[in-house]
Formats: structure tokens, sequence, C-alpha cells
């Protein structure tokens, strides 16, 4: 991965993580800050709470990223499939970005919960009754599993690297990416969902998002124009 490209995922990632993560995954921050930890706790329990959350998380969209990056490798046969799967990803980048403006409702047509599910109501209730540092963790790995528009982006580009490794790599490094929202959010209950600061960091991944699409759509051109070579040999 060219160290620009992994600079504008990392950039992407957090500025919509202090957005668009911290109105979509809140609730459940805010809900386990308040009651899983308890007042009498150290700031360093604390930390490590909200730390093996963050990994629980993390965990899941590496494990997403490395099966939708195996299967990306599947299915790129030739130019046409290759340069489909780029221009798949520009075109959802780009549908995130204007969904980020306010412009389409894309992210909240796409982020239809499964927190009505039985299963996921007994076991998000489980968990939220203990205080083991376990619990934080699996936690975090529950909530990685539920529907986002945002992680959705990701998880197309991970598939268009065409590689298990390289696809676990871009979800690592978007999880790792959002930690500082989430993170502070544990500790700071609240403090961005009203901040002002949040329009700011959502209009500003917007923009570079519309960005990394269209150059996302360009390189699904150079491709199939045979300009570059492998699909597994370019730099996301």
């Amino acid at each position: 991965m060219e160290t620009l490209s992994i600079v504008t995922i990392i950039t992407i990632a957090v500025l919509g993580s202090f957005g668009h993560c911290v109105g979509m995954c809140g609730g459940i921050v805010m809900a386990y800050s308040s009651t899983k930890i308890r007042s009498n706790w150290s700031k360093k329990a604390q930390a490590f709470s909200h730390l093996f959350y963050s990994m629980g998380r993390i965990t899941t969209y590496v494990i997403i990223g490395a099966i939708i990056g195996f299967f990306g490798s599947v299915v790129t046969f030739n130019s046409l499939t290759n340069s489909l799967l780029l221009l798949l990803t520009g075109v959802m980048m780009i549908l995130v970005g204007f969904s980020l403006l306010g412009k389409i409702k894309f992210l909240s047509m796409l982020e239809h919960s499964c927190s009505k599910s039985t299963l996921y109501q007994k076991t998000f209730k489980k968990l939220l009754g203990s205080d083991s540092l376990g619990s934080f963790y699996f936690l975090g790995a529950l909530n990685g599993l539920l529907p986002c528009g945002f992680v959705y982006a990701f998880a197309i580009i991970a598939a268009s690297t065409a590689s298990a490794f390289y696809g676990a790599m871009v979800m690592l490094i978007f999880g790792l990416s959002t930690l500082p929202a989430m993170f502070s959010l544990g500790f700071f209950v609240g403090m961005f969902k009203q901040s002002d600061l949040r329009d700011l960091f959502i209009k500003s991944a917007a923009v570079l998002v519309l960005g990394f699409g269209v150059y996302m759509i360009f390189l699904a051109y150079q491709f199939y124009t045979g300009n570059v070579g492998p699909l597994t040999n370019i730099s996301i």
C-alpha cells in the first residue's frame, strides 16, 4: 500500500469516526460506560475497559477484511472483473460521501439494525451485566458485527485488494483509526455527539471520501485500459 493511500484511509476513518461512528455507535458506548464501568474504578482500569472494547471491534473488522479480501481474490479473473471491483469501490465511496453530507440517505438505508434479533439481545444483555475485561472485548466484537455503511465502504476497499492479508490490513488501519473517537467518547460520554465539531468532522470526511471515490473510479479505468498491473499489485 502506498503511503499516501494509507494516509488517506486513516484521515477518512479518523474524521468519519468523530462524525458518523460517534452518532452510530455512541449509544452502545454510553450504555456500557454507564452500566459496566464503576465510579470507583481507577482511570487505568477504565482506560483498559475502553481499550478492550475497541480491540474487540477491531478484531471483528480484521476478520471481515480477511474474508472479503479472500473472496475478492476469487472473483478477480480478468481486467474486466478487476476494474468492476474498483469501480464498485469508487461508487460506494461517492454514495457514502453524499450521504455524510446529508444529500442522500444511503448510509441510513444500509444501517438497518440487527439489534432486534433475540440472540443478539440475549448476548448483549449478558455481556452488559458483566464487568470483566473479557466482557468488554466480546461486547466490542459483537458491536463490530452490527450493519454499518461506513464499515461496508471500507470492506469494499478490502475486497478490491484481492488479498486476505491486505484486506485484513485495510480493516485493521480503519479500526485503529476509529480508536481515538470511540476511546474518547468512553471518557467523555455525549461530548462529541452534541458538539459542533461533529458537523465539521463529517463534512471534512465527506469531501475526502468523495475524492477517494473519484480516484478509485479513475484507477478502475486505468486498470481496464491496461495501464496498471495485476490488481494484487495495486497499492490501495
